[in-house]
């Protein structure tokens, strides 16, 4: 498969080693200093575009492929609130195809199915308040992360007694989310059932950024043969 880069960070240069590793080819490289390269035949013959860069950039980049009929995967956030009706409207009604995740580790699929099922199971016991909290290295300007948002609402969509997310607040019908800068911390999320009896916890503590780079990889690897906008869950059906 022929893979195009945007954005050439940490994560971008991990996610080529592993797509190399796996045998594909990296057509086109782009980054803050060469933005032209979207016009060069190099990038319009990739299958797909793997994108990681600021949520200010993300939409912009994601027009720029499609305008060049390459698909894109993508785990930039932020960037939702002000064209998600784009987005969708671009992939149901005008053929492009755009996968994105708040974050591609398997590990946090699996831990993310985890999280609705508990929700439906404490939905019937309101004596458990629960409240979130992520921790992230001190270079991730955005709060909470795109992940806390994900495992924040499929909380809020299985819980009755939580009416939305909120950061910083002590209203019980809120559900609280915590962030955390310290260190070079990949990523940690940790959801918290508490009563006056016990404490129930779920945790994902990410080791290194490489689980993030090969579920990345495994997107691109099925959006070269699905269309539309896709997820996490159309590829892992659990």
């Amino acid at each position: 498969m022929k893979i195009a880069l945007i954005g050439y960070g940490k994560m971008g240069k991990m996610i080529e080693q592993i797509a190399i590793d796996r045998g594909h080819e990296i057509v086109s490289i782009i980054d803050i200093d060469n933005q032209q390269d979207f016009d060069s035949p190099e990038f319009a013959s990739a299958d797909v575009a793997i994108e990681f860069t600021a949520p200010q950039a993300a939409y912009g980049n994601y027009l720029k492929a499609w305008s060049k009929g390459v698909k894109v995967v993508s785990g930039s956030t932020g960037w939702m609130k002000e064209h998600g009706d784009e987005v969708r409207q671009a992939c149901s009604e005008e053929g492009n195809t755009l996968f994105w995740a708040s974050n591609f580790s398997i590990g946090v699929a699996i831990f993310s199915a985890v999280n609705r099922y508990l929700a439906k199971i404490m939905n019937q016991f309101p004596q458990y308040d629960v409240e979130m909290e992520e921790t992230h290295h001190v270079h991730k300007l955005d709060h909470p992360s795109g992940t806390a948002i994900t495992l924040a609402e499929e909380i809020v969509e299985n819980i009755d007694r939580k009416e939305a997310w909120k950061e910083d607040t002590t209203d019980k019908k809120y559900l609280r989310v915590d962030h955390i800068r310290r260190g070079e911390v990949p990523g940690i999320h940790t959801i918290r059932y508490d009563s006056d009896a016990d404490l129930i916890t779920i945790t994902h503590d990410a080791h290194s950024r490489k689980g993030f780079a090969l579920g990345a990889v495994l997107a691109a690897e099925y959006t070269k043969e699905h269309q539309g906008l896709l997820t996490i869950s159309d590829m892992f059906k659990f």
